[in-house]
């Protein structure tokens, strides 16, 4: 025990040479101490070394031989190696002995949510919810997730359902974070990340949701600072990275967005989340255009269901007017999943071919998704305000009327660019 605090808190001040030696220690003494392996495992120690240490005790007890391959999974979700970690874990799940582990789902719903699986992630942290009402571990990303998926009435009930378990945790305050930064009450979405922050220093979560305030407040250089840390923590993120981009984006910072972004492709690896990342900040420069479009469509061929690299594909296509390219793309990804941006952009493409009717059924399936969604509203609303054959005769007849609603339009166009910010913003908050 006083070898594993050791071992901990050599880890928190960064001598990480020093936490290896402890948590070994401790493998030495308790060959089954999991949280030292996990230590030894996010310290970069490789996978064999560490097995080699328990390799005794699993062939002297029965039943045990799950736990190399068990070792095997956590060092793929060290690394970074989304893929090979969750075939590992769901292999793992399979057996009875580990059938419906709450801290396998866990884990699994974790790396969904990394590989930018985010249907596969909530069904899994639904799953381990069930087994385990008290779950505290975790259930901030759940909360982000359910945010982003619209569903704040759930988010504010499982909020206070964290609160009544403990307050004395990280993970309500994100929760309840994520709900005042879903209902753009930015001041208390920053405070609340605050708190979890001062309640768990290490919480990748908390950084990310006080970063993402700090930038929609405007407060760009301090939510830099925050994403940074994220990142020294979790450096296999994707979404901290996205996050330090986005502020870069934010403060025309185009060149430091670039090699942040080039930095990832290259540390993470040619997957679609990194392609369509590099082809983001791409996009923002006339003359790299061309090379963002071949590296969505690279990132389309690995995972044609990938949302971020879809909605970028179809941004791109939009600039260039080839709308009939962009509903064929968008119908294609809509045919497996159900996804309100996906539908929305849909209906704006539709919009543009001159089917409307079509175009006010696309908006309204993106409502009945995320009744929040303002953009999907203002659509629906001015395809409905053209089709009434009562404006068209206002239109004729009152011209002080025509002008006056001309300010509306701009005004809710105004709040439409807002929106749509806040949940661009977000995108790279996945």
């Amino acid at each position: 025990q006083i070898n594993m605090m050791l071992a901990n808190l050599y880890k928190k001040a960064g001598q990480e040479r020093s936490s290896v030696t402890s948590y070994k220690e401790v493998l030495r003494q308790c060959p089954l101490a999991l949280d030292a392996i996990l230590g030894l495992l996010s310290l970069s120690v490789k996978g064999a070394e560490v097995a080699s240490m328990t390799i005794n005790i699993i062939q002297s007890i029965p039943n045990l031989d799950w736990l190399s391959v068990w070792i095997k999974a956590y060092a793929f979700v060290h690394t970074g190696d989304n893929t090979r970690a969750i075939n590992t874990i769901c292999s793992l799940e399979k057996k009875s002995l580990l059938r419906d582990n709450v801290d396998l789902l866990g884990s699994l719903a974790d790396l969904y949510f990394r590989a930018g699986d985010n249907k596969n992630s909530i069904l899994k942290f639904e799953q381990a919810q069930m087994l385990d009402p008290y779950l505290i571990k975790g259930m901030d990303v759940y909360g982000y997730l359910l945010a982003r998926e619209g569903r704040l009435e759930d988010v504010e009930n499982l909020g206070c359902r964290l609160f009544n378990i403990s307050d004395q945790h990280a993970e309500p305050w994100v929760v309840s974070g994520c709900h005042s930064f879903y209902s753009k009450r930015y001041s208390r979405a920053l405070y609340l990340g605050a708190k979890a922050i001062q309640l768990n220093s290490n919480s990748v979560q908390a950084l990310l949701l006080k970063g993402a305030a700090l930038r929609n407040m405007g407060r760009v250089q301090e939510a830099i600072i925050h994403f940074r840390e994220a990142i020294r923590l979790a450096p296999c993120r994707l979404d901290c990275y996205e996050g330090l981009i986005e502020c870069y984006l934010a403060s025309n910072s185009i060149r430091e967005a670039m090699v942040m972004a080039n930095n990832v492709y290259k540390t993470l690896g040619a997957n679609a989340q990194t392609l369509t990342l590099l082809a983001t900040v791409c996009l923002e420069d006339p003359v790299t255009q061309e090379k963002a479009k071949t590296l969505l469509d690279k990132a389309l061929t690995q995972r044609p269901d990938y949302i971020k690299a879809v909605v970028k594909k179809a941004e791109l296509l939009s600039r260039e007017q080839k709308y009939e390219d962009g509903i064929a793309l968008l119908r294609n990804a809509l045919a497996n999943q159900s996804d309100c941006v996906l539908h929305r952009i849909l209906g704006d493409f539709l919009v543009a071919v001159n089917e409307y009717q079509e175009a006010m059924d696309q908006y309204s399936i993106a409502l009945s998704l995320d009744p929040n969604d303002q953009k999907s509203l203002e659509g629906l609303q001015k395809m409905e305000k053209e089709e009434s054959p009562t404006d068209a005769t206002q239109e004729e007849d009152v011209d002080d009327m025509e002008g006056s609603g001309e300010e509306g339009d701009l005004e809710g166009s105004d709040s439409e660019a807002a929106q749509w910010a806040d949940q661009e913003q977000w995108f790279g908050m996945q």
